[in-house]
């Protein structure tokens, strides 16, 4: 029997409107767990070389570099639950204050174990700021104004990864493995401006004939699924891309920065090109989107030249600049309000998840398949078949981009 009842959900206060302020404080907050990677790049052969008496240093060092995003995989979901229940402001600051102080520890840290511990630590810190930031986003903006953050949150954090290896190698050369852990202090003063600016979104009761609002499972399983599978053939080339330009030719360090800013610009044009496919379905933009990944992935497979794999490459990341945007605006507009922060924590937890897997899978399956350019024929496989199943589903889609 169905009853009427006072469900709470989740509106802007009568008095606020978010500006554009608001936005770029939750851009530079989305920045900061991305940060918690990139930014130890350049260190990781000191590091190695500093904790090469450790049993396991070789598994040991990139697992503290990496272990954060399976924190944020983990605790992701919680965070948005946590969220929901007690407002999204406190969480953010509270998370962005304890991201600063535990991310410099490893500063004066001299113990490997130690570090780890705290870079646990500071996933559970991640995994609380992306989530809120972008359910904010969520709160905060609607329709084309929604749609235009998305695409901006997405694109900023890829051009940060440039600013932020640049900035952490050269940390690192003027104060050892170390310094980049400096950067983490980057989290208190965005911390301030998320406590003097931002606003707490208000509940109100709103008269509805539904029980307790719950997650739409049915809609929003898939879109989470696909987000998992994009995440893992995303960072696949991120964190693959030497070893992938080596399938050509013989690659120096410098080289492979240059090609994966390039790849990260890919990123941010692909993100900026979601918004030009006016009245484009969820469907159709993922279609879109796993071709192009198919495409860049096949050219990086049977390339024998340096140029034409670093085109795949870029190729493949315009693909995942349309992806990304793609699913976390679908999710956004099927996610109730008074539940918006349980579902972005589910689609945070799914991409991070994502990251941290992608390097295993990968591994295992050049293990099995005999080389890096076979495993990457089968995403390839993958990828169009996940586009022809997304051409499936386009008639009678709703257009996801509005404007």
């Amino acid at each position: 029997m169905t009853e009427k009842t006072a469900d709470i959900g989740i509106t802007n206060h009568p008095t606020h409107h978010a500006s554009t302020k608001h936005g770029i404080i939750l851009l530079l907050a989305s920045v900061m767990p991305a940060m918690a990677i990139i930014s130890l790049v350049p260190v990781l052969p000191l590091l190695l070389m500093e904790f090469s008496h450790v049993s396991g240093s070789v598994f040991l060092v990139p697992i503290a570099m990496t272990i954060p995003a399976l924190c944020v995989a983990l605790f992701s979901p919680l965070a948005g639950w946590i969220s929901d229940k007690v407002g999204r402001k406190s969480i953010l600051l509270s998370a962005l204050v304890v991201y600063a102080l535990i991310g410099l520890l490893p500063f004066f840290l001299t113990d490997l174990f130690h570090i780890i511990a705290t870079r646990v630590l500071l996933g559970v810190a991640e995994a609380a700021i992306m989530t809120v930031a972008t359910a904010l986003i969520g709160d905060y903006f609607k329709g084309k104004a929604r749609e235009r953050w998305v695409t901006l949150q997405i694109a900023s954090v890829s051009l940060s990864a440039i600013v932020l290896i640049a900035i952490g190698g050269i940390l690192g050369e003027i104060l050892g493995s170390r310094g980049p852990f400096l950067l983490y202090l980057l989290a208190l003063p965005i911390a301030l401006f998320v406590a003097i600016v931002l606003f707490e979104p208000t509940k109100v009761a709103t008269e509805t004939t539904t029980k307790i609002v719950s997650l739409p499972w049915r809609r929003i399983i898939p879109l989470i699924l696909t987000t998992l599978f994009i995440g893992i053939i995303f960072y696949t080339v991120i964190v693959k891309l030497g070893q992938i330009l080596a399938i050509a030719t013989e690659v120096s360090p410098a080289i492979i920065g240059g090609i994966g800013a390039a790849a990260n610009i890919g990123v941010a044009l692909g993100s900026i090109a979601f918004r030009r496919f006016k009245g484009a379905s969820g469907p159709a933009l993922v279609a879109i989107g796993l071709l192009l990944a198919t495409m860049g992935y096949c050219g990086a497979a049977l390339s024998e030249n340096l140029v034409l794999t670093s085109a795949a490459v870029i190729v493949a990341c315009l693909g995942f600049g349309i992806l990304l945007p793609t699913m976390l605006t679908w999710i956004l507009k099927e996610l109730p309000e008074q539940v918006r922060g349980r579902g972005t924590g589910l689609w945070t937890g799914a991409f991070f998840l994502g990251q941290f897997a992608a390097p295993i899978v990968v591994t295992a399956l050049q293990t099995q398949l005999g080389g890096l350019d076979t495993v990457l024929l089968l995403i390839a496989g993958l990828s169009l078949i996940g586009s022809i199943i997304a051409a499936t589903k386009m008639k009678n889609a709703q257009g996801l981009v509005t404007h």
